[in-house]
């Protein structure tokens, strides 16, 4: 009876934690060029009171289907050398010719200086590199300043095998067998929930976790190492929850978007304080009243919330996410969900702001508001 009852808790326990982004999210302000035009004209009615002219609606509108001009905005026209990419010697995958063990004196001495380091699950910090989101790698150091664990979504991946970005599902498999079904922590075994986006194995002393981009034949499209102590010592599906953690992952997902924008030939976004709160006030709602959708119990959309704090804007989205362990995670989840890859990917947007909370059981509600307020002739 009690192994009965035990089977039925980890069931349940599965059940509960697995990600959501099916159907309530499918609502994306805007899903289309079309939706983009209506919320300009929506909230036109509130700029006519302001000299808020036809040709400027029809700037805006043309707006959404050009590049920016400006040259320091725009990734395509950034000349970063591609590094060269060796086959790694100690283990099985490096990124950007870095490998787990290495010191941080080793990195910083290849690719220089972090621009961030934010408290992530693991509950040490990601430590981010990159030029303008060129040549993005976030870093994990133990407490020797060893490398413990590291992540990409660009083209810095080598291989002893033939995996690399952008190769395809089938070659990962074939290459490193059958991933993993199930991970234990502390003492629960939890299903591993990946919706056919993401493989996990545990290849000698690492965890590599290896995401797949549905929308583009599910080939490579990022890679995570993860030393197999610092995932064993997490012995809970989610962490505790943090205000440092809270904003690591905001500050993560921020920098994720960013990196993929890049990898996409796309003008990087601003981080805006000002739609960061309506960010954060949303998914702490959200937390709180433990529902999941853009419209509030109060039936208040995103163009509502955004007007309430002040926000003038021409044309908005909003991202949501629920259940995934870190931002990593929920970012990649994010694009493989074409109404929301369609925000992270939007030319017209030039602000981003990001809004991170737990509910009781520390899972995180995460939200991003982008918008763009574009200038006139």
């Amino acid at each position: 009876m009690k192994r009965f009852i035990l089977i039925l808790m980890v069931v349940f326990i599965s059940y509960v934690s697995k990600p959501v982004w099916e159907e309530p999210v499918q609502e994306i302000i805007p899903s289309s060029v079309k939706d983009s035009v209506l919320s300009i004209v929506d909230y036109g009615k509130d700029y006519l009171n302001n000299n808020f002219s036809l040709d400027k609606l029809n700037y805006q509108f043309n707006s959404l289907f050009t590049t920016s001009d400006n040259p320091s905005l725009n990734s395509k026209d950034t000349n970063i050398d591609s590094p060269k990419l060796t086959v790694p010697k100690d283990h099985l995958l490096s990124i950007d010719n870095i490998e787990l063990g290495e010191s941080r004196d080793e990195v910083e001495q290849k690719i220089g200086k972090p621009k961030r380091t934010s408290k992530n699950e693991y509950g040490v910090s990601w430590v981010t590199y990159h030029e303008d989101y060129h040549g993005f790698i976030m870093i994990t150091y133990d407490e020797n300043n060893k490398v413990w664990g590291l992540f990409t979504n660009q083209d810095l991946i080598a291989s002893s095998t033939e995996i690399k970005l952008g190769s395809s599902k089938d070659l990962v498999q074939k290459e490193l067998g059958a991933p993993k079904r199930n991970l234990r922590k502390g003492l629960i075994n939890y299903q591993v929930n990946n919706n056919e986006t993401y493989d996990i194995f545990q290849i000698n002393n690492s965890y590599i976790t290896i995401f797949y981009d549905k929308h583009e034949n599910n080939t490579v499209t990022a890679i995570q190492v993860i030393n197999k102590e610092m995932e064993q010592n997490k012995d809970a599906l989610f962490t505790k929850s943090s205000p440092e953690l809270k904003e690591g992952f905001e500050y993560q997902l921020f920098d994720l978007t960013n990196a993929t924008r890049v990898k996409h030939g796309l003008s990087i976004l601003k981080w805006d304080e000002k739609v960061s709160k309506t960010a954060q006030n949303h998914s702490l709602d959200m937390a709180e009243n433990h529902y999941f959708s853009h419209v509030n119990l109060q039936g208040k959309s995103l163009s509502d919330r955004m007007k309430e704090d002040n926000i003038s804007f021409s044309t908005a989205g909003e991202n949501l996410a629920y259940g995934q362990f870190s931002s990593i995670f929920a970012h990649e989840g994010l694009m493989n969900s074409l109404g929301h890859r369609k925000n992270i990917l939007q030319e017209s947007y030039k602000q981003l702001g990001v809004g991170v909370a737990f509910n009781k059981d520390s899972q995180p509600y995460y939200t991003e508001n982008f918008y763009s307020d574009l200038p006139y002739p």
